[in-house]
């Protein structure tokens, strides 16, 4: 479900975007910087220079008409605006600097960058937060009627970085996820569908629960395990539509990452390196191999190191990891 569509924050273009649908949310990312996210025709357009026709042609097919600026930005949050770190959240009721979601999305960046080893950056990530979810969905039905109803989605056009969601009662697991997305994002240029979602489902966590240990997949985990499910890094390292990525696909990227940051320093500097590769400005390079080439190279049975790791994680919040593992 890879849908070219217009940019919501863009005030000065009309420039074109697409659309990443997760479980529950859903993240509009720049086609230029992907050929996978339009047809290959129009992406010879761009690659011969073509890029407005290309975007004319791509909105014309799928949109029907060009929004202007005006109509994209009426209706978004505006009112109060809190500015802390990269954190721009604008919203149009009082959000005080000091509110405990602001103060764990700036504990967020912290670990994140700490975490993946990955240098501070400047660039804003705007949060735009809606009242409350008839207000969000209303804003959504007038300006995006084609869109489905999603919790929140995370939009990037080229370095600008934005958020949009409401207050609810999973608030804080919604802007934990996109804003890890932003975080990864402002960082990181090209990196895998999968490897990006586990990390921001990875992220999304409280910070608190013992092991960042995921509530749903750990118990999940286990149970496939026991069933005799077989992990499959090379299947998703295939996947480049978001269509293509189901809810398993999800909780696995959520394995794949926890199994790499805790299991062992070697397992934790293969992913580091790998992931240090998406740092460059111009993406005239990245890793040359796929991340199970280097999991084969630290350990050529990575497969069943990874399925010991997980059978023995503890299948709820707070409790213990087994001394076993």
């Amino acid at each position: 479900m890879v849908y070219p569509q217009l940019n919501l924050r863009d005030q000065s273009s009309h420039l074109l975007w697409t659309i990443e649908f997760t479980r529950t949310r859903m993240s509009l990312l720049n086609p230029f910087r992907s050929p996978r996210c339009v047809p290959n025709f129009l992406y010879a357009f761009m690659r011969s220079g073509a890029k407005v026709l290309a975007c004319l042609l791509i909105c014309s097919l799928l949109t029907g008409c060009l929004w202007s600026a005006k109509n994209q930005t009426a209706g978004l949050p505006a009112q109060y605006r809190v500015k802390t770190g990269q954190l721009l959240l604008l919203s149009d009721f009082k959000l005080k600097e000091s509110h405990p979601l602001v103060d764990e999305l700036q504990m967020l960046r912290a670990e994140v960058n700490e975490t993946l080893e990955l240098p501070y950056q400047k660039t804003p990530i705007t949060v735009y937060l809606f009242e409350d979810e008839a207000t969000y969905q209303k804003y959504l039905a007038k300006h995006h009627p084609e869109l489905p109803h999603r919790r929140a989605y995370f939009v990037q056009q080229g370095t600008e970085f934005a958020v949009y969601t409401f207050w609810g009662e999973q608030i804080q697991e919604d802007l934990m996820h996109e804003y890890t997305h932003g975080l990864l994002h402002s960082n990181l240029h090209g990196l895998p569908l999968w490897l990006d979602e586990g990390l921001a489902e990875y992220f999304e966590v409280d910070r608190k629960t013992e092991g960042r240990l995921h509530p749903q997949y750990t118990h999940q985990l286990n149970r496939q395990i026991a069933e005799g499910w077989q992990p499959d890094i090379k299947r998703l390292e295939q996947i480049t539509e978001f269509s293509d990525l189901k809810l398993a696909d999800y909780r696995e990227s959520w394995g794949w990452v926890h199994f790499m940051l805790h299991d062992s320093p070697e397992s934790k500097q293969v992913l580091l390196d790998y992931l240090h590769g998406f740092q460059t400005e111009n993406q005239k390079w990245s890793p040359s191999l796929p991340l199970s080439d280097s999991l084969a190279k630290m350990n050529p049975a990575y497969k069943e190191r990874l399925q010991k790791y997980l059978a023995v994680l503890p299948d709820e919040y707070g409790e213990e990891q087994h001394a076993a593992r």
